[in-house]
């Protein structure tokens, strides 16, 4: 994580000189928004990541003569189907179809969001009632 928090941080310092540059060369404003929003995005990523290597062990990826290999094994969890996702699109499709046919539609909408992101948050807790 060091090396990527670094490569961001640098991506970032580059992204600024380009961005003043462009800003002064061509005097136009949606280009050199852009460019500095990507700047601080850059930095806000290089940032969290510096700052998350600081907090945790080395890891396999900052070992300089490590091997891929010593990065394998468990990844995460992954959830192999849920239909929570769908609600949530279809919730949030709901809504910005609001804007277009009016804002009433966001009155129906809302409860298919809310259900959609309950749902997502709690798929897999069983309480404290429920033993396996």
């Amino acid at each position: 994580m060091k090396f990527q928090g670094k490569l961001f941080i640098w991506l970032a310092v580059f992204l600024l000189a380009v961005a003043i540059t462009y800003g002064v060369w061509s005097r136009e404003a949606a280009g050199t928004t852009a460019l500095f929003l990507a700047f601080a995005l850059c930095l806000f990523i290089g940032y969290y990541l510096w700052f998350t290597a600081r907090r945790i062990d080395s890891q396999p990826m900052d070992n300089e003569e490590g091997e891929v290999a010593d990065d394998a094994g468990e990844v995460g969890f992954f959830s192999p189907h849920s239909w929570q996702p769908l609600t949530l699109a279809l919730g949030g499709a709901l809504f910005f179809l609001s804007v277009i046919f009016g804002w009433w539609l966001a009155f129906f909408s809302a409860p298919v969001i809310i259900l959609g992101l309950f749902g997502w948050v709690f798929e897999y807790y069983r309480g404290m009632s429920q033993r396996y």
